[in-house]
């Protein structure tokens, strides 16, 4: 069950270099300077990156933790 460990920390890494670039993005548009329907549209497609990044990291850390129950 080691394996089923590992799995979910890279899992878990993967969301997490996810999130990290979800809030560089979000940084990056801030400082950009653009106008609010712009600003709101490009927040608005990197809403979806960002659940996709968080449910990533969760299902590693839910694997990562059927990896401990199971192990002998």
């Amino acid at each position: 069950m080691a394996v089923l460990v590992w799995v979910g920390v890279c899992l878990s890494l993967a969301g997490l270099a996810g999130l990290m670039w979800c809030i560089v993005q979000a940084a990056r548009a801030r400082r950009a300077r653009l106008d609010d329907v712009a600003l709101r549209a490009r927040l608005q497609r990197l809403v979806a990156w960002n659940l996709g990044a968080l449910m990533l990291s969760l299902l590693g850390l839910l694997v990562v933790m059927a990896g401990i129950f199971l192990a002998p």
